[in-house]
């Protein structure tokens, strides 16, 4: 959802019916918990349900860790949504409510969703809540066609979010590729000395990124030999950093980088796919921003900027308190519960929570990384090194001039 759009939410099946626009697709075999300070939502987020298998203290562990993304917030309430079957959803939610209580987080309702019906393990009304749980709201329900006038999207699942970024680089895209390796060898074939070499690459590298925003902020597109280009030049991170220290906060830059991360070739994926995710991390697209890293990771695990992204993304950190970065619009989603606007942003969690009863006479039902590097590494800006180190209980680093490379 974006800072425009408002919905009006009064009741649990229109907050349930809200979750997707929220976090950009229908969640299923998932935990979301949305949170609220007063009546305003600010934050949700979503963690896939736990595997069986998977030890309960494992299980626990994981269930703190997203009470404390939510806590971090500054919350003053949470409600907690399941999605799937009940031998998996109830201990999840159950386990997930104790452990926001224990961080200090009131929790406003626990909820399962299953197909098409909806429970409640607080309320024991059989008029309100009965056994056989009460419908979810339709998919043409006010809710839904409200946000979806107002420009936000629901995808129908998380793989389809994955398939927005999926590689669409066929024969002409590797052809391009090859063209730009060639030009590449021209230029460096050109200079005598490294450094001569590098200067060249720095000022055509500039010089591509600033063509791409002019191309994307018209509504043109780059063809696939300035793709390649461009792909080839931000493997250089001085070009990368250019390209990350120029972000702004329009939608077209979420465009930009989703097109140019599907269209290059394997080897320059890092780059542009960390680019995008601090594109949607900026405008809110929390679990776009999640999938895009999971892409830069899968090509080169030991990424840098791909780390510090995901530091931010599991901290659940608001751009705004990274002290230093450019200001942001409102995040991700903006909801009205009792007549109250929401400032939201979503995040999308990895890997998952878990399980148990909350007590105080609450219900209780049973229930190989690749090798190889890239030519260069880059440190995190101060500013955003200096928030992960505090949400991690690091010592400060010392202070440096903007940013320190290293060949590795």
């Amino acid at each position: 959802m974006t800072a425009e759009c408002t919905l009006k939410v009064s009741n649990p099946a229109e907050l349930i019916a809200a979750v997707p626009y929220l976090i950009g697709f229908h969640p299923a075999d998932s935990v979301t918990v949305v949170a609220m300070r007063g009546k305003k939502i600010i934050f949700a987020a979503r963690h896939d349900l736990p595997e069986r298998e998977l030890a309960a203290d494992v299980v626990r562990s994981d269930a703190a860790e997203v009470a404390a993304v939510v806590a971090g917030q500054g919350v003053t309430g949470a409600t907690v949504i399941g999605y799937g079957e009940p031998a998996r959803v109830t201990p999840t939610v159950l386990r997930v409510a104790e452990a926001l209580i224990r961080s200090g987080v009131p929790v406003l309702d626990e909820l399962r969703v299953t197909g098409g019906r909806f429970w409640s393990y607080l309320c024991s009304d059989p008029e309100c809540c009965p056994q056989d749980g009460r419908p979810c709201l339709p998919a043409d329900s006010a809710i839904a066609a409200a946000a979806t006038y107002q420009g936000a999207v629901a995808l129908p699942d998380r793989d389809a979010l994955v398939d927005q970024i999926a590689p669409a680089c066929g024969a002409e895209q590797r052809a391009a590729a090859t063209r730009a390796q060639r030009r590449m060898t021209v230029l460096y074939d050109r200079e005598s000395h490294e450094a001569g070499f590098v200067r060249q690459v720095r000022r055509a590298g500039r010089a591509a990124v600033r063509e791409a925003e002019r191309r994307y902020r018209s509504g043109k597109r780059l063809t696939d030999d300035e793709v390649a280009w461009l792909g080839l030049l931000l493997m250089h991170i001085p070009v990368r950093d250019y390209a990350w220290e120029r972000m702004g906060d329009e939608r077209w830059w979420v465009g930009l980088w989703t097109d140019v991360l599907r269209r290059v070739e394997p080897m320059c994926v890092p780059a542009p796919a960390c680019l995008l995710s601090f594109a949607a991390w900026r405008a809110g697209h929390g679990a776009l921003a999640r999938v895009a890293v999971d892409r830069a990771f899968a090509e080169d695990p030991l990424y840098g900027m791909a780390s510090l992204l995901g530091d931010l993304l599991k901290l659940g950190v608001h751009p705004r308190a990274v002290s230093g970065w450019p200001d942001v619009e409102p995040l991700a989603a903006d909801a009205v519960v009792g007549g109250l606007v929401a400032d939201a942003f979503a995040i999308d969690l990895e890997p998952s929570p878990c399980g148990r009863p909350r007590g105080d006479g609450d219900p209780s039902p049973a229930a190989g990384p690749r090798t190889g590097a890239p030519a260069w590494r880059v440190e995190m800006p101060r500013a955003g090194r200096a928030v992960v180190d505090e949400r991690l209980g690091r010592r400060p680093r010392a202070k440096r001039r903007g940013y320190r490379r290293r060949a590795l």
